[in-house]
């Protein structure tokens, strides 16, 4: 994965590599302090097969890290700079890291907290002017890089990705993008989320720069729709809440399309429909994505917005299998959903994970994604939501998912989220609700709504009207703060 890097920054050295709010790196100066560090940590004792973790806020320096350890045949593993230091040190121990790359504001505490036991190094210490180029073998299946699951499903696991299968993704990325170098990729997500493995190894493949958002801009609209617009962004990709902030509160559709933006790609949560026309009507001709896969396979099927999408109002679909993966559904019976029949999908193919750090690998047979899908007529995917978020309400079985995506229908709603708390007899479904801009949706409306397309124990009890929904560290709806919030309010 770290080769088309070195060979881009041979090629084109005068060309604008990474852009982060520490610094600019033409993919000559990348190469250049890819190597140093690389030496530094060489100097550490870090060998081919080692775990670096890279502790430090969203930066040109953390990139230039990320290919250090490559270049030795190392695997990184990102801790975005929010993370408390006990929690790094936590990660560190448990992949067993040769080594922690972290920046100076950071150094000490993180020093302190290992205790002398993983050796650090200080990330944005000056380079050597000149060092030897470092580029160690690494065969397909060798690791390159963990990536710690949030922790928002259960117990956080870290989840080892091979060369093979990133790369698997890489190609289909740039098969199906046709970067140049002329491009410029936003990066919108944490480096410990799979969205950034797009961001960075498919403009790298092509020569083309990436535009780092910072941590504390991920999530501030308006400055996110100032920074397509000032820094000419070409590919953007993210998940579809950042999305809707930035056309709900960022002023999106209200200024002129951006002129360089041609493809929006998004990921990670659903889309709501109304969301995605709004988008689309902004500037047409602009493709549209909807790209899906848990951390476990990357994307494994993606789907491009049609102008018979645009014309419905059900959810966009997931799509068809791409990455030279292999999806299908899986009935409870174990057998193959039959069209149109519900099932758990099923990934098997090159991007599927070696598997747990410290668990048994993952071995040849498919990955269960947790998530019930739909076989449409046409062979692509519908996403009916997730297995973890089918609950039981007085003896019915309801799929979280679909109360919220009746909610998101309503032209007064821009995302909608549904908990459950209690149990038994005594258990409620609230709906949380945020207004579409300029909207002020009523409870009675929004209830009379859903009961046009929901039977009557799938209605909510509660319909809460808030102006944002909680997130978890990588964007996605946060279920259990909003469960949490409720339960302490009925305390």
């Amino acid at each position: 994965m770290h080769r088309p890097v070195i060979e881009a920054a041979r090629a084109i050295p005068g060309r604008l590599a990474v852009a982060g709010p520490d610094a600019e790196l033409t993919y000559a100066e990348l190469d250049r302090t890819a190597n140093a560090l690389a030496h530094r940590l060489r100097d550490l004792g870090v060998r081919p097969g080692d775990r670096v973790v890279l502790y430090a806020a969203k930066s040109a320096a953390v990139v230039a890290g990320m290919q250090a350890v490559l270049r030795l045949g190392a695997a990184y593993v990102p801790a975005d700079g929010s993370l408390p230091v006990a929690r790094v040190a936590t990660m560190a121990r448990d992949c067993a890291a040769a080594a922690v790359l972290v920046d100076g504001a950071r150094l000490a505490t993180t020093v302190a907290e290992l205790d002398g036991g993983i050796p650090c190094a200080d990330l944005s210490q000056e380079p050597d002017p000149a060092p030897a180029p470092v580029d160690a073998a690494v065969r397909p299946d060798d690791l390159a890089y963990i990536l710690y699951t949030s922790g928002s499903t259960g117990t956080p696991k870290g989840v080892c990705i091979s060369h093979r299968n990133a790369r698997a993704f890489v190609n289909w990325a740039v098969d199906e993008l046709k970067p140049t170098a002329d491009d410029r990729f936003s990066s919108h997500a944490p480096f410990g989320f799979d969205l950034s493995v797009l961001d960075l190894y498919a403009a790298f493949s092509a020569g083309a720069s990436v535009h780092l958002i910072p941590q504390e801009l991920a999530y501030a609209p308006a400055q996110l729709v100032d920074f397509v617009h000032e820094q000419r962004i070409t590919i953007w990709y993210s998940v579809p809440s950042a999305l809707t902030l930035m056309m709900r509160d960022g002023g999106l559709l209200e200024r002129p399309a951006p002129e360089a933006l041609r493809t929006i790609l998004f990921a990670g949560e659903p889309f709501p429909i109304a969301q995605v026309k709004a988008l689309a009507a902004q500037a047409p001709g602009r493709r549209l994505l909807n790209l899906y896969g848990p951390t476990e396979t990357n994307v494994c099927t993606a789907h491009e917005v049609t102008p018979a999408d645009l014309d419905s109002d059900c959810p966009l679909p997931i799509g068809r299998a791409v990455s030279g993966d292999r999806v299908w559904a899986e009935a409870p019976d174990g057998g193959r959903a039959a069209p149109g029949e519900e099932g758990e999908l099923l990934v098997d193919g090159p991007t599927v994970m070696l598997g747990y750090w410290g668990r048994e690998p993952h071995g040849d047979g498919p990955y269960r994604t947790g998530d019930l899908v739909r076989e449409l007529p046409d062979g692509s995917y519908a996403y009916v939501g997730r297995r973890d978020h089918m609950v039981k309400v007085r003896g019915h079985r309801i799929e979280l998912g679909e109360i919220e995506a009746v909610l998101a229908l309503n032209e007064d709603v821009a995302e909608a989220a549904v908990v459950v708390t209690g149990t038994g007899m005594d258990a409620r479904l609230t709906a949380f609700v945020v207004p579409a801009q300029g909207r002020e949706p009523g409870v009675l409306g929004l209830k009379a709504h859903a009961s046009r397309q929901l039977p009557r124990y799938m209605l909510a009890d509660d319909v809460r009207i808030v102006a944002d929904l909680p997130r978890t560290a990588n964007g996605k709806t946060d279920r259990r703060r909003l469960a949490a919030g409720l339960e302490e309010s009925d305390s």
